[in-house]
């Protein structure tokens, strides 16, 4: 007996097109879509029946950046695979990519296997996993074939963070000349992180402690630096390149012109860049600590190239980049010194949320918002078709979005296991009301249905941009 959904009288709106349509999803996948009102989506009969009728139907959301159980100067992001999976559904994001780390001096697979561990049996939404490549030597570019081969199709490296996770430019090019042979894709966190050491030594010397100075050190012009270096390197191997977390003018502009000359660039911004500013890091009594990520807040000015970017698609994705530390006793870590702030914000609850209302607003249509959203991530990373739009053979991974619902955010009712908002207080119209994973019920009219364990593993492809 096959098991039977079917959504009625909502628009669809996928990446291509939007349309009245009922669907029916069949044993965990989306079977068929059919006007609505038409004789065959008349003719169907389900055991469950949901009412979309003044709703938006839309493909489950890709966070294809996000950090559970992630450690980070002496402490571990808040968030567990549990309940951060929760809340991502409650977001109605159905599927988030993490990072599997490997620490230096060990291998890529003991990094992975980790991940694996700790996602096994916890996580409430589908998953997969990139690659941090902390060490790169002719062990771990040899693995680096093999983790290909078993659907971890990315991998990240880092010119910031040094001692910890920077590469240097011989290690980063290495690696892109690998990527280039087995079709991965590289990510790049790009910030010149050797002159910002020097920066934040310099500020801490000055008695410059404070949070906004984290913002200050971490130049955007270093970000710009970076991400133009790393792109020539991408072009010396001939390989495709994907910059995360963007957050200056100055780094869009070095996007646009790689991607202007026809290179295989791409790049991610993420909420807090496009809706957040150094305004936050300035607020007074160490609550800027709140705001503390990498690459930094930057001034408000900025935030009309970003999103400039996204509508001319020399950005192309929009993650969150979710690394919660609690403000009580993580962020205050660093009271004093910046520098020993963990950096990480909460999100993943938020984001398509705070891309509707950028669609309120009139910043980008609703299409772009489920592109930028759902569709490009799961090309990005090699599983579109299964994940990130709403069409026969896909996985019924299916949002049902009230877009006339009004919510304001805080950390009072928001599901996340950190003890602020970085959006507390802000007012926005559309609220998710009912997930489906797989066609399972994850959330339903508000109320969560979803169990620890339903999320499995998905192997991806190779980037589907140019492979």
């Amino acid at each position: 007996m096959s098991n039977r959904t079917l959504i009625r009288g909502g628009l669809v709106i996928t990446a291509a097109e939007e349309t009245y349509a009922d669907v029916l999803i069949e044993d965990g996948r989306i079977a068929a879509l059919a006007a609505s009102g038409s004789e065959a989506a008349r003719a169907w009969t389900a055991e469950r029946v949901i009412d979309a009728t003044d709703k938006y139907v839309i493909p489950g959301g890709v966070d294809a950046h996000t950090h559970m159980e992630f450690p980070f100067g002496g402490t571990a992001s808040s968030d567990t695979f549990e309940t951060g999976t929760r809340a991502a559904a409650w977001g109605g994001t159905t599927t988030i990519v993490d990072f599997a780390v490997q620490s230096v001096g060990r291998s890529l697979r003991e990094g992975l296997d980790a991940y694996h561990a700790k996602t096994d049996g916890t996580c409430a939404i589908d998953y997969a996993f990139h690659m941090i490549v902390s060490d790169v030597d002719e062990s771990s570019l040899k693995e680096m074939d093999g983790l290909v081969g078993e659907g971890v199709t990315s991998f990240k490296l880092f010119t910031a963070y040094p001692g910890v996770f920077y590469s240097d430019d011989g290690k980063i090019l290495r690696a892109m000349q690998k990527a280039a042979t087995n079709g991965a894709l590289i990510m790049m966190h790009a910030e010149n992180g050797i002159a910002i050491d020097v920066l934040v030594q310099q500020a801490l010397a000055r008695g410059d402690t404070d949070p906004r100075h984290h913002g200050e050190v971490r130049r955007a012009l270093l970000e710009a630096e970076a991400t133009h270096r790393v792109i020539q390197l991408a072009r010396v191997a001939e390989a495709p390149l994907y910059v995360v977390h963007v957050s200056a003018e100055e780094a869009v502009a070095e996007l646009a012109a790689a991607r202007d000359k026809g290179l295989p660039v791409f790049g991610e911004t993420c909420p807090q860049y496009l809706f957040l500013s150094t305004d936050n890091l300035a607020e007074p009594d160490f609550e800027g600590a709140k705001y503390v990520c990498s690459t930094p807040l930057r001034p408000r000015e900025h935030q009309a190239a970003l999103w400039r970017g996204l509508r001319t698609d020399d950005l192309q994705v929009v993650s969150t980049d979710h690394c919660p530390f609690c403000f009580t006793g993580q962020k205050e870590l660093g009271r004093g010194d910046f520098s020993k702030i963990p950096n990480g914000l909460p999100g993943v609850e938020n984001r398509m949320d705070l891309l509707h209302q950028a669609v309120v607003d009139g910043r980008i249509t609703r299409r772009r918002w489920i592109e930028i959203a759902c569709a490009a991530p799961a090309r990005m990373f090699g599983f579109y078709g299964k994940k990130g739009t709403i069409a026969p053979g896909a996985d019924a991974d299916v949002v049902i979005y009230d877009p006339a619902a009004e919510q304001t955010m805080s950390a009072a009712t928001h599901h996340m296991n950190v003890d602020y908002s970085a959006y507390e207080g802000k007012r926005v119209r559309g609220q998710v009301e009912t997930v489906l994973s797989r066609g399972e019920l994850v959330v339903e009219r508000r109320e969560f249905r979803g169990r620890a364990g339903h999320g499995a593993f998905v192997p991806r492809g190779l980037t589907q941009y140019v492979n």
